[in-house]
């Protein structure tokens, strides 16, 4: 599992020109999922964001985490993140597990999480074609490949 995490002042997304999820201060989380995913991954890497620490504490150091400041997560599934440019310029998408596979996974990386931070987290509806906007808080954008663990 790849996820691009960006600390925002808000986040939505919209589908079909209506907005399905919204959030304030917080993290928006670009998931992909890659075939040889599992539920070890999806442990790990909510675990992980759970417990990020890159919000500033009084002392203007990135110090607290999501739940330390009563954050929201939006998460929305992007199986981008897998794109392969190594041949040519059209981008291959041969590692993103197929939707049989990923959707799953995708619902249960979404409980997993609400589980570590103890309230619900917004979605995107996967599969579909949305529009998501942020203001972007730093900025701050992390990257996480499960399959690195660093």
């Amino acid at each position: 599992m790849r996820v691009v995490i960006q600390r925002v002042s808000e986040a939505s997304v919209t589908v079909e020109g209506k907005m399905i999820s919204f959030i304030g201060r917080g993290l928006l989380v670009l998931v992909g999922i890659e075939s040889c995913d599992n539920e070890s991954d999806i442990e790990w890497l909510t675990a992980k964001i759970a417990g990020l620490r890159i919000f500033t504490d009084l002392d203007d150091k990135m110090n607290l985490g999501v739940c330390d400041i009563a954050g929201d997560i939006l998460v929305i599934s992007q199986f981008t993140l897998h794109a392969s440019t190594k041949k040519g310029n059209r981008p291959s998408f041969f590692k993103a597990a197929s939707p049989e596979i990923a959707e799953p996974l995708y619902r249960r990386f979404c409980e997993s999480l609400e589980t570590k931070i103890g309230k619900p987290v917004g979605r995107g509806i996967f599969g579909a074609d949305m529009k998501v906007a942020l203001i972007n808080d730093g900025p701050v954008t992390i990257l996480i490949d499960s399959q690195s663990r660093e």
